[in-house]
């Protein structure tokens, strides 16, 4: 008589977190990992299909049924170093890349119940690696080229270390006092604890590549100084969208309104919320109004509790439904208390006589036909206007590229909204210069950057290998 298959187990195993009413009044890691038995029960779950799908889903084409055969397995070690084929951050992408709308969304396993927790395993073999000892893969002999890295973000540290393992010398310049980028400027601790970008960065500069903190490119040196002057082959720009956008409603310059970029560099890279041992105090009223519903907003909101705030309000133009933050971020987020206000715009914003916030007019919305982004668009209601008491306003409405570079590289092309023309290897209008991330793209998801440093670290190769020394 044949034997039977094991049955596969449709629900997803979950992964341990602290309590809501716990974790919404300190900055420790949310979610707390899986043990070496719920890795592997969820490893099993995975079909190891013969035409996987889910690799098509990865911006940085990790070979996913491998590494997950392997924690099956229980060769943990031999399953990060599969991953670390592709990707050198995998502590990082397990917990903040969106996997549920990329590799777990072609899971098959996904059409009749939860799709394998991709992301999960990924953050539990990088963990496991980083407890047990950090293996350096062996490199290519030196080529004898020399690239520069603008930028420590996500691009550039994947551009960078796919460069080293292929023998080039590789110096990142990064205007910051901390490598990372918006991984330790834009994520809160309790999302990606900077210890873990400490560690990755490590690696890195394991493989050979030189940091240097403190260095503005477009100030320190120009680009056509680098490759003219300080003996670089070629550059890679990955410089990120780091300004924000504001509103341009009345009142937003009153005292109390921030921008979601300047609160969160203020929480994470200068560390507000450890004041007085950091000393970088940050205001926090009692009633905190986020505009936004990326994960940005959730990141400012959530973190806004934290901070002390007793009503903390998320304002949304559009549906729960449209919202681009993480499923699983926004049901921390209520988790823990936030309040969502749907279909509500704010319009201006009114002052005391001290001029700090005090309330803000909002006008309800209904959604119309989609916008170019597929999503309905959001039209005012006429008459609709309502008020709020606030005294702490975050703006969380997206960010755009820092013009430094653009304005100080002659011949580089750019697009009206200055992100940087390049083609889908990278390549931009000047020989040698190649750019990636949210510098081209405008603002997108730390994985479609590390996908566009890997992309344009297998362009750079090409053109230092096929040029004449």
């Amino acid at each position: 008589m044949a034997e039977s298959k094991p049955k596969i187990k449709k629900e997803v195993v979950p992964m341990p977190k602290q309590r809501p009413e716990v974790r919404r009044r300190n900055f420790n890691e949310v979610a707390l990992g899986y043990t070496e038995k719920q890795a592997i029960e969820e490893a099993n779950r995975c079909l190891q299909c013969p035409k996987p799908q889910c690799v098509q889903g990865c911006p940085v084409e990790i070979d996913i049924p491998a590494f997950i055969r392997l924690i099956k397995e229980g060769k943990f070690d031999e399953a990060v170093k599969k991953i670390k084929e592709k990707n050198s951050l995998p502590a990082i992408c397990g917990r903040v890349c969106p996997q549920e709308g990329q590799c777990q969304k072609f899971c098959v396993l996904g059409k009749v119940g939860d799709p394998v927790s991709i992301g999960r395993l990924e953050r539990f073999v990088a963990d496991w690696e980083r407890a047990k000892g950090v293996a350096i893969p062996k490199l290519a002999p030196p080529t004898g080229k020399k690239v520069a890295i603008i930028g420590a973000g996500p691009a550039g540290l994947t551009a960078a270390a796919d460069l080293a393992k292929l023998g080039h010398k590789v110096v990142i310049f990064e205007a910051l006092h901390s490598p990372g980028g918006v991984l330790v400027y834009g994520i809160p601790e309790f999302r990606l604890p900077k210890s873990i970008v400490q560690a990755e960065v490590d690696y890195i500069q394991k493989l050979g590549v030189e940091l240097r903190l403190g260095y503005l490119i477009g100030r320190i040196y120009t680009i056509p100084e680098l490759l003219k002057d300080e003996g670089f082959d070629a550059v890679f720009i990955g410089t990120g969208a780091g300004l924000p956008r504001f509103m341009g409603i009345p009142g937003e310059n009153l005292g109390g309104i921030y921008s979601a970029n300047e609160f969160l560099i203020r929480v994470n890279l200068m560390k507000s919320y450890a004041f007085p041992e950091y000393d970088t105090p940050i205001r926090i009223g009692r009633h905190v109004a986020v505009i936004g519903g990326g994960n940005v907003a959730m990141d400012s909101a959530r973190s806004a509790l934290r901070l002390g705030a007793e009503e903390v309000c998320i304002v949304y133009r559009r549906s729960r439904e449209e919202m681009p933050a993480r499923r699983e971020e926004i049901e921390n987020a209520e988790e823990e208390g936030i309040i969502c206000k749907f279909l509500a715009n704010p319009t201006r914003f009114i002052g005391d006589d001290k001029g700090w916030v005090k309330q803000m007019e909002c006008i309800c919305m209904e959604l119309g036909p989609p916008d170019e982004s597929g999503r309905r668009r959001p039209i005012p209601i006429k008459g609709s206007e309502f008020l709020m008491d606030v005294d702490t306003v975050i703006v969380a409405i997206g960010r755009t590229p820092n013009p430094i570079i653009q304005r100080t590289t002659e011949g580089l092309k750019v697009t009206r909204w200055g992100t940087i023309l390049a083609d889908e290897k990278g390549k931009t209008s000047l020989e040698g210069v190649y750019a990636g991330g949210d510098i081209v793209t405008g603002e997108a998801t730390v994985i479609s950057a590390m996908g566009a440093g890997k992309k344009a670290a297998r362009a750079i190769h090409e053109y230092l290998m096929g040029k004449n020394s």
